[in-house]
């Protein structure tokens, strides 16, 4: 019962005999004709999406590798500045 208020309320996902009822409404709205089609586009946009953010994780790891290389590059050139004034007093 907790688990069904629980779907009810909007929390979790359907569970057994909920997806036999959203197959047969889908069926009843769309045909059978149709519903392989709305699968097909459907999976096509969910491998265009992750495709999408596999980019958008490509070019964040770049962006971050840069960064550091920017980064260790200005500590040492710190670190080198630093030692020349040293030497120099």
């Amino acid at each position: 019962m907790i688990e069904y208020m629980r779907y009810i309320v909007g929390i979790g996902w359907p569970q057994g005999l909920d997806w036999l009822w959203i197959f047969l409404f889908a069926l009843l709205i769309f045909g059978g004709k149709r519903l392989p089609e709305i699968a097909r586009s459907i999976g096509k946009s969910l491998n265009e999406f992750k495709k999408g953010i596999r980019e958008v994780e490509d070019t964040t790891s770049e962006v971050v590798d840069d960064v550091k290389k920017v980064k260790d590059d200005l500590v040492n050139q710190t670190k080198d500045a630093a030692s020349l004034n040293e030497n120099d007093h």
